[in-house]
């Protein structure tokens, strides 16, 4: 990574969101250095972040591109305990491990960890995870703080270091983490069980 692209990096949010279309702020910040992107593709730095980003580049401000999404206040995500199956597809897929749990055991969100990235919602295959408003009438950098930022982006290195990363490079957002059919799999398998335990408690009842 050259030096501006480090800059650039500095400068972003750290959400890893991927919204910008790139697999996360490192490899949006070194399309950016490269005049492959243009610096109006973070939401969730939004116009401070725009701003930040051209005073680097050079490039003129402009609002965020829509269809990379709109500027709003962050979220946070909440996973509805009753309806979780515990199939671990949150765990992978949140870059910050934000999501604390086990296979097969309920999981639940550290709120300090969650960046809004929602990277986690298309991958639950019981739709238990939604989205909260954290920060009501804030948005953008006004929402975050670069100490959260900073944090972040020592939460995701150290999680790609676990999932066997390293340092590789960071292109092109990657696809949906949860097809239908591995999602269906899921869900199929988690009602086998609960079928098979309520078989099993009215056996015991049956039983003299």
């Amino acid at each position: 990574m050259n030096a501006l692209a480090r800059r650039i990096l500095d400068a972003l949010p750290q959400t890893q969101c991927t919204r910008c279309g790139y697999a996360d702020c490192t490899g949006y910040a070194e399309a950016i250095a490269a005049d492959e992107a243009g610096i109006h593709q973070c939401p969730p730095g939004g116009a401070e972040g725009v701003l930040r980003l051209s005073r680097l580049t050079g490039q003129p401000v402009r609002p965020i591109d829509p269809q990379f999404g709109t500027e709003g206040a962050r979220k946070m995500a909440v996973i509805d305990e009753a309806w979780c199956i515990g199939c671990t597809l949150c765990l992978d897929a949140c870059p910050t491990d934000a999501i604390l749990g086990i296979h097969k055991r309920m999981h639940t969100v550290i709120e300090t960890h969650c960046t809004g990235c929602e990277l986690c919602i298309p991958v639950c295959p019981v739709d238990c995870i939604s989205l909260e408003v954290a920060t009501p009438g804030r948005s953008g950098w006004q929402a975050w703080s670069q100490a959260q930022a900073d944090e972040a982006r020592s939460r995701y290195e150290a999680h790609r270091r676990r999932h066997g990363k390293g340092d590789e490079a960071s292109t092109v957002a990657p696809p949906e983490a949860a097809a239908p059919d591995r999602k269906r799999a899921i869900i199929e398998a988690a009602l086998a069980r609960a079928r098979a335990a309520a078989a099993s408690r009215t056996d015991s009842k049956a039983r003299p």
